[in-house]
């Protein structure tokens, strides 16, 4: 999830009675609650680099005690009146730490971008598929709890009733937030079963999956793939969906131009990373010679043209790939000529 979230989930950890354990306890839980997104600075290697990195050891189980160690490091390093004094301090600042990583793990691994969990031993991918990346509900709860403390105390000063910690705000931000995510669980498991009972023109889905809409709890993207096509639906686990809306997307046959673009680099990596890729093709005229533009999409993502996480190749007529890109963006102006 954002690193918003993240970070108020560590403060919330922190004012339900975690910071009573050791110093320095609620700087521990926030920075050990973000620290997964330090490969970040692979991006130095451009977004291709970026994308092959990113939750991939920093958030696997392997990596999370390290992880962990980094985060106490750096709060002992910052030192301050309020240092780590003793063994039994360490040993609970490292705790702490591994409860703030684990936080992380478990928020990134219910939204559909997933996690690989158990790198180096396996490269499987890991997602729910329950949260968005961004979800306003829980945003807004943490938010409340971060915010009630001070304007409590702000309030008691005032009319000079007792100072209030947070705690209980905390655990009900927490107790919100689990719920939340149990209760999206079901309906989740419900859409998913909605979209695999169907026939798509008579044919049966290979795999389903529902996405969430961050705006809706009830309401989700449903994702199939029958043999020769890939459907995007709306779906209610209360209400139902219409198996002949939505868009259809249909698989292309075998060719050189795409076999071609799988040998390079961004569309090998994308071809593993995506669960539902799409292919489109698009002729162009560059320096006055025909070539043909080839996009690979991931319909977790965005469609052909829109979205996000796009690769794509500019081809020439003999088949031979004359560059390839993978781009966070829809990728408008990849592989067209500048014209500046």
């Amino acid at each position: 999830m954002d690193n918003v979230t993240h970070t108020l989930t560590g403060l919330a950890l922190s004012r339900a009675g975690l910071n009573r354990l050791c110093p320095r306890a609620t700087l521990l839980l926030i920075l050990s609650a973000n620290a997964p997104d330090a490969d970040v600075v692979s991006l130095l290697g451009g977004q291709l680099k970026h994308v092959e990195i990113h939750r991939g050891y920093t958030h696997s189980l392997l990596g999370l005690p390290f992880m962990a160690v980094l985060c106490v490091l750096i709060a002992a390093a910052l030192g301050g009146r309020k240092r780590l004094r003793s063994k039994l301090l360490w040993t609970r600042a490292f705790l702490l730490c591994c409860i703030g990583v684990a936080s992380h793990l478990l928020l990134d691994w219910t939204n559909a971008y997933g996690i690989r969990l158990l790198l180096p031993f396996s490269a499987d991918w890991f997602h729910s598929d329950i949260l968005g990346l961004y979800d306003p509900y829980i945003m807004a709860a943490l938010v409340f709890a971060a915010l009630w403390p001070p304007f409590a105390r702000l309030v008691s000063r005032e009319i000079g009733g007792p100072a209030t910690t947070g705690k209980g705000i905390a655990i009900f931000a927490l107790a919100f937030f689990a719920l939340f995510g149990c209760a999206r669980a079901m309906l989740h498991s419900q859409a998913v079963a909605l979209l695999q009972s169907r026939l798509y023109e008579g044919q049966e889905s290979l795999q389903a999956a529902a996405l969430p809409d961050p705006f809706s709890p009830v309401r989700w993207r449903g994702v199939v793939e029958t043999p020769q096509t890939f459907r995007l639906i709306s779906v209610n686990p209360l209400g139902g969906l219409l198996p002949e809306g939505g868009r259809v997307f249909y698989k292309p046959a075998l060719k050189p131009s795409l076999e071609s673009a799988k040998r390079t680099q961004p569309f090998a990596y994308f071809l593993y990373f995506s669960r539902f890729p799409v292919w489109s093709e698009q002729r162009t005229a560059i320096d006055r010679t025909a070539k043909t533009r080839i996009d690979l999409v991931d319909l977790r993502f965005g469609v052909p043209g829109a979205g996000s996480l796009h690769c794509i190749a500019l081809e020439d007529s003999d088949y031979r790939i004359l560059g390839s890109w993978f781009t966070y963006g829809s990728g408008a102006r990849l592989g067209w000529p500048d014209t500046r």
